[in-house]
């Protein structure tokens, strides 16, 4: 499965994916209790007053306003979401810290791939199109376009970022190389496993069966390739900033 590194489609596609959620089920039957819990807890907004219109410049490129925004609400949500389960409080001024710094990262890997003049064919186009509308649960590209262009994404500017995401695949998997696991490295992942479900099963009332390495194995080398792929890409990051004209406006 190919590996999404930029996060601005991802992000939306996540959000879209939450409010699938929670439109599904007996809305009826849960209004009751959703208004009572609202009123019991309080939902923290979003704090968005400071934000400038352009946010950062990387080399010259704009990340603007709209941009941050966007991701950065989406990114809010979840760290709601969390903070409901841990009980601890969001902090926004980190995660907006945190929010600019990744975008920073993007750009830079989106202005080293266009440097190196990795292009991106039809068919890898249309390869990862099919590969969002199967992530994220769609029934045909159609109704992925559809649901965008509701949120205020047009077909173009989504094909364009797909495009891209095409070019960033093949500049970390240009600086990746040869990323296949060893066998003692699944291993290792595998024991490691094996570990977490055993704690897990001890203070879980339900025992749940732990798979073989056999039957993980597959999976275990999409994990290892993944984790080499994202030490890539931090690394890459890390490089191009230090070479980099950047104007953080958030810091």
């Amino acid at each position: 499965m190919r590996k999404k590194w930029l996060i601005a489609l991802s992000l939306l596609l996540l959000t879209l994916a939450l409010v699938a959620c929670s439109d599904d089920g007996d809305a009826d039957d849960n209004h009751d209790d959703d208004e009572a819990k609202q009123e019991e807890t309080e939902m923290p907004e979003p704090e968005l007053d400071d934000i400038p219109e352009v946010v950062a410049q990387v080399n010259g490129e704009e990340i603007s306003k709209e941009t941050f925004e966007s991701a950065y609400e989406s990114q809010f949500q979840q760290a709601v979401m969390q903070s409901q389960m841990t009980g601890q409080e969001v902090d926004q001024d980190e995660l907006k810290e945190q929010m600019i710094e990744a975008l920073i990262g993007q750009e830079l890997i989106v202005q080293e791939a266009e440097n190196k003049g990795f292009e991106a064919s039809q068919d890898e186009i249309d390869e990862t199109l099919d590969e969002l509308v199967e992530e994220n649960g769609f029934e045909s590209t159609d109704e992925l376009f559809e649901t965008l262009e509701e949120q205020g994404v047009d077909e173009k500017e989504a094909m364009s970022e797909i495009e891209t995401q095409v070019k960033v695949d093949k500049l970390i998997a240009s600086e990746t190389g040869d990323i296949e696991p060893t066998e003692e490295e699944l291993k290792e992942m595998y024991d490691e496993y094996v570990q977490q479900m055993e704690q897990m099963n001890e203070q879980s009332e339900e025992e749940q069966d732990i798979p073989s390495f056999e039957d993980m194995e597959s999976d275990l080398i999409e994990q290892a390739k993944t984790e080499k792929e994202a030490e890539t890409y931090e690394t890459l990051v890390d490089k191009l900033q230090k070479e980099a004209d950047i104007e953080n406006h958030l810091s």
